[in-house]
């Protein structure tokens, strides 16, 4: 777990604010079915496999998948710099992810990104951070951090999990 009880305050309010904005429909399958702040980030350790979509210059919407990281309560993902999806995020940030798993645990995210290591301009301020902690991940020769790859923070404004049976989530 990398959040604050600042950051897990946030998530929970989050969470809480994007389910009562949600349809009758939504609410009905997940409000009895959900996990709260502190057991997401419990569930979402190491990298998740996000279905992330973004949207064409025409409007289309476009699905990839994406290594993602939850960290201090919000997604963080990368790809090569000159990705279909890395285009579509420069020209239009808004983005959506779901990480899934089965039918034990879905999580979705509709919100905006950012770019953490530009080529141009200055990293983000937690940069050095995150770049320690990829490098961790990945390996420190897995890529050349400075140009190979670009990293994003997707910032979300809605977010909802569905998850039935956290017991089952964490008994491995």
């Amino acid at each position: 777990m990398h959040e604050t009880p600042e950051e897990l305050k946030r998530l929970q309010s989050l969470l809480d604010a994007s389910l009562s904005r949600s349809t009758a429909h939504l609410r009905s399958i997940v409000t009895a079915r959900t996990l709260r702040a502190e057991q997401l980030t419990e569930v979402l350790t190491g990298m998740c496999t996000l279905a992330l979509s973004t949207v064409t210059a025409k409007g289309e919407p476009r699905i990839s998948g994406a290594d993602g990281h939850f960290l201090h309560g919000m997604w963080h993902f990368g790809t090569a710099r000159e990705a279909a999806k890395a285009r579509h995020l420069a020209a239009r940030p808004a983005a959506s992810a779901a990480h899934m798993r089965g039918e034990d645990l879905g999580v979705f995210t509709h919100g905006t990104v950012e770019i953490l290591n530009p080529l141009d301009g200055e990293p983000a301020p937690d940069w050095p951070d995150l770049l320690a902690y990829f490098k961790d991940f990945y390996g420190a020769g897995a890529f050349d951090w400075d140009t190979e790859v670009v990293y994003y923070r997707l910032r979300p404004h809605w977010m909802t999990v569905y998850a039935p049976d956290f017991a089952k989530l964490t008994a491995s």
